[in-house]
C-alpha cells in the first residue's frame, strides 16, 4: 500500500489595491491626453456653428484674411517704429482706430474698436541702448 503524504503550501497573497486610471480621480496625470483622444474619438456630437475645415472657399478666405492682415500689420509696425518712425498717429481700417504716441522710454498704443466701443490699450517699451545712456558701451 503506497501513502501519499500532502504538504500544504505557504499562501503567497497581498492586498488588492485600486489604482484609479482618469487624472480627475487621482490616477497618473499621463492619462490625460489619452483619455481625452479616446473620448473626442466616441463623441458622436458635432458643433453645428463649426466650419469644416475641408471647404476649400472657407479655408481660402480665412488664409486671405490672415495675409491681408498680416500685411497690415507690418505697414503699421513699420510706421510705429520703423527706420523713419512718426511720434504719433491715428490709422483707421474697418471699424478699428490704432493711435500711438511715442514717449521717452515707451509706445502707447490705443486701439478702438468702433463698432462695438471696446478699447485696448497696449504699451510698448523702447529698447535703450548704451550709448543713448551715457554709459560708454
Amino acid at each position: 500500500m503506497v501513502g501519499t503524504l500532502s504538504v500544504p503550501a505557504p499562501s503567497l497573497a497581498s492586498d488588492i489595491v485600486y489604482t484609479p486610471i482618469n487624472p480627475s480621480f487621482g490616477g497618473n496625470p499621463f492619462n490625460s491626453a489619452h483619455l481625452l483622444g479616446i473620448a473626442s474619438a466616441q463623441s458622436k456630437y458635432k458643433d453645428p456653428t463649426a466650419i469644416s475645415s475641408a471647404d476649400p472657399g472657407s479655408q481660402f478666405l480665412r488664409t486671405l484674411q490672415s495675409r491681408l492682415l498680416s500685411s497690415l500689420a507690418t505697414q503699421i509696425n513699420e510706421i510705429i517704429f520703423g527706420e523713419n518712425a512718426q511720434d504719433s498717429g491715428l490709422i483707421q481700417f474697418g471699424d478699428q482706430e490704432i493711435s500711438f504716441v511715442r514717449g521717452i522710454d515707451s509706445v502707447t498704443l490705443t486701439i478702438t474698436n468702433n463698432a462695438d466701443g471696446t478699447v485696448t490699450e497696449i504699451v510698448v517699451p523702447l529698447l535703450q541702448d548704451g550709448s543713448s545712456l551715457g554709459l560708454g558701451l
